[in-house]
């Protein structure tokens, strides 16, 4: 499977931006998707998943400021995020899960897209 992620920018502090991630292949909806992100000189770290129902779990810092979801019809990944924070910056990577249990840990997933920028300015 290849993941393609987009829609990473330059925003303000404050403002919004949506991710996007095409995956290929005719399995998209066995799978649960989700986002990582790695800030510089940071290790890789969770920011939200959602299964195959439609469940979605988040990490704390992002908890109601970003949103996940999935268009299986399209094999599409989205991530909304609002009120950015410039500790939101990061290259944001697409990936996928074989797991029908939450997954918070890197090794959990293991397809990766080539990332998108999002930087938050102050």
């Amino acid at each position: 499977v290849q993941l393609q992620a987009s829609g990473g920018g330059l925003v303000q502090a404050g403002g919004s931006l949506r991710l996007f991630c095409a995956a290929s292949g005719r399995t998209f909806s066995s799978y649960a998707m989700g986002w990582f992100r790695q800030a510089p000189g940071k290790e890789r770290e969770f920011v939200a998943t959602i299964q195959r129902g439609g469940t979605t779990y988040y990490a704390d810092s992002v908890k109601g400021r970003f949103t996940i979801s999935r268009d299986n019809d399209k094999s599409m990944v989205y991530l909304q995020l609002d009120s950015l924070k410039p500790e939101d910056t990061g290259v944001y990577y697409c990936v996928r899960s074989r797991l029908n249990t939450p997954a918070y840990m890197p090794r959990q997933y293991d397809s990766w897209g080539q990332g998108t920028q999002v930087t938050v300015s102050s």
